[in-house]
């Protein structure tokens, strides 16, 4: 079952989808970012729909939301600082509703570093990273070479054929990470046909 809530965030409520386990209760639970706010950026992006409903399958509790400013969300943009605010006021509430105790934690393009960022800070929500998947992470616009990742938790999805994010600066943070990436040979930001593919690829790389 899915239902819209809205959770108390710094800037004011935050809008927010949970699909509840199909077990309940569930110890894994799935939290999804969206891509950038300025740019049409929302949780009904087809990107973040499909890892969504990749993890559904999976038997565990999801949820998505929209950032501050987007959708009913309230608040203004804030150039990816209070983002990872909203993240982990969203992270305590899901933790609350379902009782998860293992987070897949994910993010695409602009949401990939707000997952990316959060990671450092998730001692204080108190649930373990089982897996921190980054699609099409920018990280030519934001420092990612700042952050600490868990190198055996982290896979990133980047296409070949990006035309928002520049492929090898994406492979070469990666490599430089020691982190496990996924080429999508001939394949765009956005996935244009590509959809079942990362959800194959989700799936094989979920343990």
């Amino acid at each position: 079952m899915s239902a819209t809530s809205y959770v108390q965030g710094q800037a004011g409520r935050l809008e927010v989808r949970l699909i509840e386990a199909q077990t309940q209760p569930s110890q894994n639970l799935a939290v999804i970012c969206h891509p950038h706010p300025l740019f049409g950026g929302t949780m009904d992006n087809k990107v973040v729909t499909t890892l969504m409903r990749t993890f559904k399958e999976q038997g565990m509790a999801c949820v998505s939301f929209n950032f501050r400013g987007v959708g009913h969300s309230e608040g203004q943009h804030d150039n990816g600082q209070g983002e990872v605010d909203d993240l982990l006021s969203v992270l305590t509430w899901a933790i609350e509703q379902t009782q998860a105790s293992q987070l897949y934690l994910a993010g695409f393009s602009f949401g990939s570093y707000i997952a990316a960022a959060a990671v450092s800070r998730l001692t204080s929500v108190n649930i373990h990273l089982k897996k921190l998947v980054l699609v099409a992470p920018p990280v030519h616009h934001y420092a990612f070479n700042a952050l600490t990742l868990p190198i055996q938790q982290t896979l990133v999805i980047q296409g070949y054929a990006d035309e928002v994010v520049p492929a090898a600066q994406v492979f070469a943070w990666a490599a430089q990470q020691q982190l496990l990436i996924v080429n999508f040979a001939g394949c765009g930001h956005f996935f244009h046909g590509r959809l079942v593919e990362l959800r194959q690829t989700l799936l094989e790389n979920l343990v």
